[in-house]
């Protein structure tokens, strides 16, 4: 098959597969951990071990790619098989509603789904044009944020009129991730590159010869971690009156909070998307970086230090827009510098401490705010992105070198 017809077709497959990404999205950020309070009555460990399931799938995505590789798999078809396992796991509790099944389902349904991002990545390095990658990508993702906005309107609704359609919910997810492994099978890839040693978590060597790549890594925990950190506290900020964020002296009522957490953040990600996808492509990469760090910072900031209307919403829409940047900037910055063949070891390893993360600043955001406000821990959280800024400042003159198979190190044997 010619070039412009594999990208024609990734696209065109990427994009239906947007839909499926969409519902899982919102299944993951909203309606596993609902159906677990609501329909489960599910405890403090069982609600943990299902906000950590995407978690988990990072965690271990060197793991995956480390079995693909050895296999010879092609990316897609692996990728097709693990959204396949997650919609078989989705379904069992559709049919056997009771508390360990369902927590084990969402677990698996999750982590299928992030364990097979590098996956997806080294699709997007061999079928979509350098020069056209992000534009290309966050077009998808626009589809992806409005099916998420629109499907929560839908299944809330349907919930709040009774929580028993949750199993119906089961269904909905199991059907997402089967048309997702179905498009992904229709994708057209290669089998990745045999490395060098035995050990399933051999690419984390990338971390340590890549120097380039070990800064980039350590500056992005920073910020990450800050960002994740905060992101559990914008309901807990509104939503608890000791914080005193009011509506004429009364607790923000519920449709106010998830307009302050969910609308106005994805309205301004949905629009700012292909904008930042555009800029991707054509953007010095650690520029663009910074300006995206700038923003979380001052979105941060702007949300915790204020009870005022105009800061609220004006601290979410800034996060919404560094949020539509990040979309695509972690999702495809590591083709800017890993060789062609070396995406998916690369990105495996940038998945893995974002997992990391993901377990750890949640558990210490709420550790720590029932000892500070969240204004203090606000500013403390911009501050760490300020020290991640400052750590990438060095490297904007080597943002000139990103293109695809530029990594500023040659691979060596363990």
């Amino acid at each position: 098959m010619r070039a412009e017809n594999v990208t024609q077709s990734t696209y065109r497959y990427e994009r239906w597969r947007a839909i499926s990404s969409g519902i899982i999205e919102s299944a993951g950020t909203t309606f596993l951990l609902l159906i677990a309070v609501r329909y489960f009555n599910a405890g403090a460990l069982a609600k943990a071990l299902i906000a950590g399931g995407g978690s988990l799938g990072l965690i271990l995505s060197p793991l995956v790619v480390s079995v693909v590789e050895k296999r010879q798999w092609s990316t897609a078809k692996a990728a097709s098989a693990l959204a396949a396992a997650g919609a078989v796991s989705f379904l069992l509790p559709a049919f056997l509603p009771f508390l360990p099944l369902y927590i084990w389902a969402s677990v698996v349904g999750m982590a299928s789904s992030s364990a097979a991002i590098p996956l997806l990545t080294q699709m997007y390095q061999e079928n979509y044009p350098e020069k056209e990658r992000g534009r290309l990508f966050s077009r998808t993702v626009m589809i992806r944020i409005a099916t998420a906005a629109v499907f929560s309107e839908l299944a809330g609704r349907a919930l709040s009129q009774h929580i028993h359609y949750a199993r119906w919910l089961f269904f909905v997810f199991a059907l997402a991730l089967a048309f997702a492994s179905y498009c992904l099978g229709q994708c057209q890839t290669r089998s990745l590159q045999t490395g060098l040693g035995s050990h399933p978590f051999r690419a984390l060597r990338y971390a340590r010869e890549d120097l380039l790549f070990r800064r980039t890594l350590i500056c992005w925990m920073l910020m990450g971690f800050a960002n994740l950190m905060m992101l559990p506290l914008r309901v807990e900020y509104l939503a608890n009156p000791a914080y005193g964020v009011t509506l004429s002296g009364l607790p923000l009522p519920v449709t106010m909070i998830a307009l302050l957490t969910g609308v106005v953040p994805n309205l301004a990600r949905l629009i700012m998307s292909p904008i930042w996808g555009i800029l991707f492509d054509r953007m010095n990469f650690f520029v663009l970086r910074i300006t995206l760090n700038i923003g979380f910072a001052v979105g941060i900031l702007t949300f915790f230090t204020s009870n005022s209307w105009a800061g609220l919403i004006l601290g979410a829409i800034v996060f919404g827009i560094s949020n539509a940047g990040g979309d695509v900037a972690w999702s495809l910055w590591v083709t800017k510098f890993a060789p062609p063949g070396r995406v998916a070891d690369y990105m495996s390893v940038h998945t893995f401490f974002t997992g990391l993360r993901g377990v750890a600043a949640p558990m210490c955001a709420f550790y720590l705010v029932s000892r500070v406000s969240p204004s203090l821990l606000g500013v403390l959280s911009a501050a760490l992105i300020v020290i991640a800024t400052l750590l990438l400042l060095p490297e904007v003159r080597l943002g000139q070198r990103a293109r695809p198979g530029a990594a500023l190190v040659e691979e060596v044997s363990d």
